[in-house]
């Protein structure tokens, strides 16, 4: 029994593959200003839909150059999939943060190397976590 609890123990110190994160962490941003939309940027940046699909709420609306989609979390992901698959990301910056609890929303430049986006995104907080209402990317 002792051996159990110890082997449950140490497996309680690493996290599991697939295991989704704590929505409600947040990472301070180069300014030092705690933000939700730090991760978030990271995974636009690296075009890890499946991390950034962990941040969205179960149903939104996703805007991709014009095609707006009403769409559960898995529909966003293959939307956001088949974005990345196009137009792979070389970098991802936010250049504006506004709102006020529990709705803030940032603006960004999305760069797939020949193409520029300027990526929306509107994010709820509530009891459970910080999620993802809605993405919106637009060419420029």
């Amino acid at each position: 029994m002792n051996r159990l609890v110890l082997i449950f123990g140490l497996l309680s110190l690493f996290p599991l593959p697939g295991v989704s994160q704590n929505l409600t962490d947040m990472t301070s941003d180069s300014a030092g200003e705690s933000s939700v939309f730090v991760p978030i940027a990271k995974y636009l940046q690296r075009g890890d839909a499946e991390c950034l699909a962990a941040w969205f709420a179960d149903n939104l609306q996703v805007n991709v150059m014009g095609t707006i989609s009403n769409c559960s979390r898995s529909q966003a992901r293959q939307i956001i999939r088949n974005f990345f698959t196009n137009y792979t990301p070389r970098n991802f910056e936010i250049v504006y943060k506004s709102g006020t609890y529990p709705m803030e929303y940032a603006v960004g430049n999305l760069d797939s190397g020949g193409n520029i986006f300027t990526v929306t995104i509107l994010v709820k907080t509530n009891d459970s976590g910080n999620y993802i209402e809605q993405l919106k990317i637009e060419k420029q």
